[in-house]
């Protein structure tokens, strides 16, 4: 065996995902709003010019796809590490790189960090100032919200790109050519797929296309060849290399179940709420997506009329997470039913829907003085600060404006007549509230 067959077995020994990863910006797949022409992104890695940024998105949408896409087309050095093993150790080095490339060679150089959300402060302040003096550009890599789980002084020198599920359709395109592709997909193995077994792994893969890559080949490569030795990777294949069954109603069917659940529990109707969840789950829906649905309505239509509903849906979409299918099936019938028998209210809806229009259209950020920040202001900042009311010196309660003077006036909340909110009534007359 010469070189260059040990290489080529070395590149078809890699997971059809990592051979199919795109290499250039016309290859990539998904998040058009971020890489289509013309936009930021796409033009700062054309010209090499692309500062610090942080990719956070859902697995399997392309991230470390996009990041190796920039190591590809820049001319600078590329060092990438995972926060999960990199140490300060590990980030010094890199930093100290990034300088003898800058000083010897006048080359930037892209720190790509996977798995960002991981680095704690030490880890962070140890990376900040080669960021702040443009010594690396660090291109970072998460599944969490970057703005709840990484240290605000990265978070705030970096630029933040969401990234999105990929749609069926991106996926479903992405699959058909790994199917076709002769060099780096399935091409040679002469695999052929049903369009169901296709369209099923589309949707099952929810939006990853790691998953879906990895779905369709163990498909190929346990699905045994027929006389001609071709590959035939049937709905029925597809069901068990992605471990989930095909749906027992088409897609129209489907939203229209989906939709009879959801006006169930607003009708307050558990019999036809229980039914409708266990014909979608019985019939290969995920039951997180009832779940999810049931959170959202307990605080749509019960609201604070009865707020324990968003407590107890809110456990039961964790037992289903944590314990699964089909035990946790339990629990969420449980507060399927609580969520029916509730009172309703949808005042919730209501006062968020007017709050947000005025904070798009109103805009009026002067908020009352005495309620501002004003531990390190000035001496007028500090008399202002004094003419702020603690309630709890007033026994918990004591009338004073909130809002900016222009909304002043403004009602977003009132409750109704039903459940807990009458109890809201009372409690707001006991402490004496004008409105």
């Amino acid at each position: 065996m010469d070189l260059f067959d040990f290489n080529n077995n070395e590149e078809t020994a890699k997971p059809l995902a990592e051979r199919m990863r795109a290499n250039s910006l016309d290859e990539f797949i998904g998040q058009s709003h971020i890489v289509a022409e013309g936009s930021l992104l796409r033009r700062a890695i054309a010209t090499d010019r692309l500062g610090s940024c942080i990719f956070w998105g859902p697995p399997g949408c392309g991230k470390t796809t996009l990041a190796n896409i920039i190591a590809l087309r820049t001319n600078g050095e590329f060092i990438k590490l995972n926060a999960v093993n990199a140490g300060v150790a590990d980030v010094k080095k890199a930093v100290e790189t990034a300088r003898e490339n800058l000083k010897l060679y006048g080359k930037r150089t892209y720190l790509m960090l996977d798995e960002c959300h991981r680095f704690n402060k030490t880890q962070s302040d140890s990376l900040l100032p080669a960021i702040e003096q443009g010594t690396i550009i660090f291109i970072g890599s998460t599944t969490e919200n970057p703005y709840a789980s990484m240290t605000p002084a990265i978070v705030s020198r970096c630029r933040v790109f969401e990234f999105k599920h990929l749609t069926e359709e991106d996926i479903r395109g992405a699959l058909y050519k790994a199917i076709k592709n002769r060099h780096k997909g399935l091409g040679k193995q002469n695999v052929t797929a049903d369009e169901e077994a296709i369209e099923h792994i589309a949707r099952m893969a929810g939006g990853d296309l790691r998953s879906a890559y990895n779905a369709l080949e163990l498909a190929a490569l346990t699905t045994p060849p027929d006389g001609e030795g071709c590959v035939r990777i049937t709905l029925a294949d597809a069901e068990q290399s992605i471990q989930r069954k095909a749906l027992s109603y088409n897609e129209d069917s489907y939203y229209d179940f989906l939709s009879a659940f959801c006006k169930s529990l607003r009708g307050s109707d558990a019999n036809a709420a229980l039914y409708y969840a266990m014909r979608l789950i019985e019939g290969g829906c995920d039951p997180m997506i009832v779940a999810r649905r049931l959170v959202v309505h307990s605080a749509e239509d019960v609201g604070m009329a009865d707020p324990r509903a968003l407590q107890i849906a809110t456990s039961a979409m964790f037992a289903l997470e944590r314990i699964g299918y089909p035990e946790a099936m339990i629990p969420l019938s449980e507060a399927i039913i609580y969520v029916c028998e509730a009172e309703k209210s949808n005042t919730v809806v209501e006062a968020m829907y007017a709050a947000k229009a005025d904070a798009i259209q109103a805009r009026d950020d002067n908020i009352p003085p005495y309620l501002k920040d004003n531990s390190f202001g000035s001496k007028e900042d500090k008399a202002n600060s004094k003419q702020y009311k603690y309630p709890h010196n007033y026994g918990g309660y004591v009338e004073q404006q909130y809002l900016p003077d222009s909304l002043k006036d403004k009602i977003y909340y009132t409750p109704s007549d039903h459940g807990y909110e009458n109890e809201v009534k009372e409690i707001r007359g006991r402490k004496g509230k004008k409105r």
